[in-house]
């Protein structure tokens, strides 16, 4: 009885990292060897039964070299037999896992006829795409809902994620490190989450999502990994498809603008067309991909009361009307050299462009003044290029692999900002001009070996990144805009690593141990002249471990206890010396003395699974030091509020996750997810240089938060299926502030038409409008309360064809 009731415990509140109990196909390979001369037998019938009734699964005749491989096995106990005439058959019991995609028998010896066998014992493991113990991962087709939009829209119901502010959250953090196909990229900000919300989900075939990531994986990112992986075919000939989706957003107003400033877009359209080729014939795949993002969006719409400590109230609204056009192409094209040696070169292009068309008014307490009218004209072009070259050399035994790996990614961003600065007695014309060009070069080795009860995983990665940036202030007549702040500045980072990774598996026991050791040197070198900032940087060499063990109670449960240590690299963005003004008073400064964050995680997990659903659960607990974190604050004998990245001292996030799905019958399945956690930054206290020297002391500050998500999944008939999405937003903690509850509904239609070769599909995120951001944040002299009714409601339709 007793425990029974531990077990019952643990399932509500551990968790485990494999999300979920699929059928996973895996090769087993081997070498057949004559015991007495240790040659290789050749011609030797290998046979796979199961254990339990010696049925049939597969067969296969080892080589010349003795070399044999079964292919497409599951998960089981089986039996391995191998005969050959004047030998003695071998029977060999063989157990596949679920953490390798390959498992290797090793050499299997046979003896003359006149000899007693031997009985050998053979442990093996499997892994496939979607079944790993450290990532979720989710097929963006299934989510109706939010196809046509963005990636970041795309994530908005998926389990465990949560969007605020712009940025993904992971269980309350969004210290998130975003991959596309396994790496870093411009495209998506390296340390940052710039773009999600521009790149096109239909140019997205699947979402990672990765807690505990092993020391394979870059080290940054505490909160985990968010790995995007792009559309790839590989049928042979010609191949691909086309689609178009056409959207419209901002229907109607939430709330009405102040007294005399332009209209907030209305009625915005969104327009999506994409296209997928492929071409594979023989040796070589040739594959393109381009989908291209235009849209209208009132993207803020934020009515803010500032209130200073010796009464003074300013209202203030802040609406920005803004045209995107995200264009993203990737071609390539992979060559099999023999059937041991790949190549595959590839490049991806992306064009952004942003116009934005700001107002915002300033008013008095009682709205009877205009204090300022602050107008802008934001004018951005992001340009990307990557080119990726990746070889790989299989050796004899499947899933033993060399790989190597060169990766070379530019991206400009070119802005300019055009203000109109209108006070009571005078008009001002403020400008200026950014200009960085980021060049990052990865060079990357990597070696797997499949073992009898488990893999080894070794590798290293070089990453040179520098980045020149210029920005240059036009100030026009009484301008808030700081003219001295402006010049140059160059960001130049140097990382090499190293990693190994092992991994263990018995029919009872999972175990993965591994270690990443990093070398960082960073140096900010800051114009000479800025009157504030001066040149700095940092350097480290910091081992990273991570550790898993698993306990497997039965075919459907498991516990699982997982550690891992992590770091948060200040982005250059963040420590860019540059003030940024589409707030005219309340202003975004970086630090360049800015400091890493380091993290250490615990894990404790349960996966509870039966025929028609599973159970998952998850109890973590994250410690950090040298918590980053945006500080708002004043001068003395100044209204304008300065929002500067500073080290706080440490933080602590801790909660658990529950995620039910349940096939409730043939035309109904949901997945309900319940996240709660506990964020605290202790008391600090730091100096903010700019753009004078001030301290700014905190108190603790904790909140209980977490959300809820229910998906429901409908199957109306075979070709007819539909989702309806309720996400709701506890209040939770925001830097210096809280901010409130939030919840919305989505729902989507899909239908399968042209015998399974087109699809039709409509969908309306937000549908009773309901989503409004509220937030409270108190300064050193002041406090302020916001409310954005940015557009949230959006109606789409969509068509693909398959060719």
């Amino acid at each position: 009885m007793k425990k029974s009731i531990l077990v019952f415990i643990f399932i509500i509140l551990g968790g485990f990292n494999n999300l979920f109990c699929q059928s996973i196909k895996v090769k087993l390979s081997g070498k057949i060897i004559e015991e007495t001369t240790q040659e290789p037998l050749p011609y030797v019938n290998v046979l796979l039964k199961k254990i339990s009734d010696s049925t049939f699964v597969t067969g296969s005749i080892s080589d010349d070299a003795g070399l044999f491989v079964l292919n497409d096995v599951n998960s089981g106990e089986y039996v391995l037999e191998a005969s050959f005439i004047g030998f003695e058959s071998l029977k060999v019991p063989v157990f596949v896992g679920s953490n390798s995609p390959f498992l290797n028998l090793g050499e299997l010896s046979l003896k003359a006829s006149f000899q007693e066998l031997g009985e050998v014992e053979v442990v093996g493991q499997q892994d496939a795409v979607g079944t790993k113990l450290d990532k979720k991962t989710y097929d963006l087709s299934d989510n109706i809902s939010q196809t046509g939009g963005s990636v970041l829209q795309a994530m908005q119901n998926l389990p465990g994620v949560a969007i605020q502010e712009g940025k993904v959250q992971i269980r309350g953090n969004d210290r998130i490190t975003v991959l596309i196909d396994g790496k870093q990229t411009a495209l998506t900000g390296f340390g940052n989450q710039t773009g999600l919300d521009n790149l096109p989900a239909s140019a997205v075939e699947k979402i990672e999502i990765i807690n505990n990531p092993s020391a394979k994986f870059d080290t940054n990112g505490n909160g985990g990994i968010i790995n995007i992986i792009l559309k790839k075919e590989q049928k042979q000939g010609v191949n691909g498809s086309v689609g178009l989706a056409l959207g419209l957003g901002a229907m109607w107003e939430k709330k009405a603008n102040l007294p005399g400033i332009r209209p907030q877009y209305q009625n915005t359209p969104k327009i999506n067309p994409s296209l997928s080729l492929n071409f594979r014939k023989k040796d070589l795949n040739f594959f393109i991909q381009a989908d291209n993002l235009y849209t209208q969006t009132l993207n803020k719409n934020e009515f803010v009361v500032r209130t200073y400590n010796d009464g003074t109230i300013i209202n203030q609204q802040l609406k920005r009307n803004r045209n995107t056009n995200f264009l993203t192409t990737r071609a390539g094209v992979d060559w099999s050299i023999n059937s041991a040696n790949t190549l595959t070169i590839s490049g991806l292009f992306g064009s952004e462009k942003i116009i934005d068309r700001g107002d915002q008014p300033f008013y008095n307490a009682d709205y009877s003044e205009q204090l300022r009218l602050w107008q802008f004209l934001e004018d951005e072009l992001k340009t990307t290029v990557m080119a990726t070259a990746a070889f790989q050399h299989k050796f004899s035994d499947p899933g033993h692999t060399l790989s190597a790996g060169m990766n070379y990614t530019f991206h400009r961003e070119d802005e300019q900002y055009f203000f109109t600065n209108t006070l009571p007695n005078s008009v001002g014309q403020d400008a200026f001009k950014l200009l960085s060009d980021e060049n990052v070069l990865d060079w990357t080795l990597d070696y797997v070996k499949p073992l009898r009860q488990g893999r080894l995983e070794m590798g290293m990665k070089l990453r040179r990144r520098w980045i020149p940036t210029n920005m240059q202030f036009f100030p026009g007549l009484n301008s808030p805009i700081d003219s001295l702040a402006g010049g140059a500045a160059t960001y130049r980072e140097t990382i090499p690593a190293v990693y190994g990774n092992y991994i263990y598996e018995t029919k009872k026991l999972e175990a993965e141990i591994g270690l990443r050791v990093e070398y960082v040197n960073l140096n900010y070198e800051v114009n000479p002249d800025h009157p504030t900032y001066k040149s700095d940087g940092y350097n480290y060499f910091q081992p990273f471990p991570n550790t898993r063990i698993s306990y497997k109670v039965n075919d459907f449960n498991k516990l699982t206890l997982s550690y891992n240590r992590r770091v948060d690299r200040p982005n250059e963005v963040d420590i860019r010396i540059f003030p940024k003004y589409d707030d005219a008073e309340i202003i975004k400064v970086g630090n360049p003395a800015l400091k890493p964050q380091f993290t250490n995680s615990f894990e404790l997990g349960w996966k509870a699974g039966w025929n028609s659903g599973y159970l998952y659960s998850a109890i973590y607990h994250r410690m950090v030091n040298g918590t980053i974190t945006r500080i708002s604050t004043t001068v003395p004998d100044s209204r304008l509020i300065y929002a500067i990245f500073q080290n706080a001292d440490k933080s602590y996030n801790s909660g658990i996750e529950l995620i039910w799905n349940q096939e409730v019958n043939d035309w109904y399945t949901f997945d309900l997810n319940l996240t709660g956690y506990h964020n605290q930054i202790d008391a600090f206290t730091v100096e903010n240089l700019y753009p004078k020297p001030h301290t700014f002391t905190a108190e603790k500050q904790e909140v209980f938060s977490g959300n809820v998500k229910w998906n429901s999944k409908f199957k109306f008939s075979e070709n007819f299926s539909g989702q309806v999405s309720v996400i709701y937003l506890a209040p939770d903690l925001i830097p210096q502030g809280r901010i409130d509850s939030r919840f919305s509904v989505d729902v989507g239609l899909k239908r399968v038409i042209q015998n399974g070769k087109g699809e039709v599909f409509f969908n309306a995120t937000d549908l009773f409008n309901t989503l409004v951001i509220n937030r409270t944040i108190q300064g050193n002299d002041f406090s302020y309360t916001s409310a954005d009714y940015y557009e949230t409601q959006v109606l789409r339709i969509g068509y693909t064809r398959k060719f």
